[in-house]
């Protein structure tokens, strides 16, 4: 069981986020897990799907940043994004419908970064993000343990000067991913010191939202949702709430 000193310390950290949707927007997105599904895989530039306008949201992140784990915490399924016990195998984009077909929003699953990425990888992410129109949100992950290496900040450039650009129709937002194998001790430097980190490397970047997601009770998931569900147009933010 967690310690509750480690929940009240992400809960102070977490604050500083866009707004709160009401419960009710909430789960009339979220609300039918087994409605969610697989829809196609991207090898290539050409073969990246067309999906009726559908808005949508991309997760990246190193090969250790427990994507497949926070993913399918976000549908409410336990293994429709495959993980493996050895990271780095996503190989392609993944689109995954959110919501009854043709979906209410889009789940994409981008290929790790890092040692364990490939070039070709790297080339179809870059085209996804210079080219896809219905994208909304690019939310790149941290493992709260490892922290932010060098590859990570080099992700963490490229995307805010892509944001800085203009013309593009997403935001960027940070998530950090197994908060829980961090002592409490330890959280109360370690998160701040990554949103320190983040904030100077991407000055366009959103406040990250903390998350422990692979065992119950699950930490930040509905606050990931929210932002996901806020970003695609689906849910007013009452900015009254923040105060």
């Amino acid at each position: 069981m967690r310690s509750p000193h480690l929940h009240q310390g992400i809960r102070a950290f977490g604050r500083a986020q866009q707004g709160y949707a009401t419960k009710a927007q909430h789960d009339a997105i979220f609300a039918n897990p087994r409605s969610a599904g697989f829809l196609a895989a991207a090898l290539t530039e050409a073969s990246v799907p067309t999906l009726q306008g559908i808005p949508e949201v991309v997760v990246t992140g190193r090969a250790n940043a427990g994507k497949s784990t926070l993913l399918n915490a976000i549908l409410g399924r336990k293994d429709l994004v495959l993980s493996s016990s050895k990271p780095g195998r996503t190989k392609s984009l993944n689109f995954f419908r959110v919501g009854p077909d043709p979906g209410k929003l889009i789940l994409v699953d981008a290929p790790g970064y890092g040692s364990r990425g490939r070039p070709e990888w790297g080339q179809l992410f870059s085209h996804y993000l210079g080219s896809r129109k219905e994208l909304r949100r690019v939310y790149i992950l941290f493992n709260a343990k490892h922290g932010i290496n060098a590859a990570d900040k080099l992700m963490l450039e490229d995307l805010n000067a892509q944001a800085l650009g203009g013309g593009l129709p997403w935001t960027l937002q940070a998530i950090i991913t197994k908060s829980d194998t961090v002592s409490t001790r330890e959280l109360a430097t370690v998160l701040p010191k990554l949103q320190k980190t983040i904030f100077e490397v991407a000055p366009t970047c959103l406040p990250p939202i903390v998350t422990a997601s692979l065992k119950h009770p699950l930490f930040g998931v509905t606050e990931v949702r929210k932002s996901i569900a806020e970003a695609c147009g689906l849910l007013k933010v009452d900015a009254n709430l923040l105060h």
